[in-house]
């Protein structure tokens, strides 16, 4: 298990744990303070539903993420289906161009 890191959010001192370095830690308590400011002032002591406000915000907005990202996953699935479908289509027509081709030499007659 990683070290503990302290953090400030609020004006209060949280010592957290988790997989992420000290410094993406330390990065994301910032950014959860300047939200927790920008919400509540400059209050230095948050309510426990300012704090709640912010977490539900930041999850709101991660939701949105992901739904964006899906909607773009899926675009471009469907951009490349559809390109392949044109690459195999061409190739297909080539293919038959080539054959008609050689059905042509086969039946002409020599020189």
């Amino acid at each position: 298990m990683d070290s503990p890191v302290e953090v400030k959010i609020g004006g209060s001192s949280y010592r957290i744990t988790g997989s992420a370095s000290e410094v993406e830690l330390q990065r994301l308590a910032g950014i959860v303070d300047q939200r927790l400011r920008a919400m509540s002032g400059s209050s230095r002591n948050p309510s426990p539903q300012a704090m709640v406000l912010v977490a539900m915000t930041l999850a709101h907005e991660l939701e949105e993420e992901r739904a964006a990202r899906r909607r773009i996953e899926q675009r471009s699935k469907e951009m490349l289906g559809s390109l392949l479908e044109r690459v195999d289509a061409a190739l297909d027509a080539d293919s038959a161009g080539a054959d008609a081709d050689a059905e042509e030499f086969e039946a002409s007659p020599e020189s």
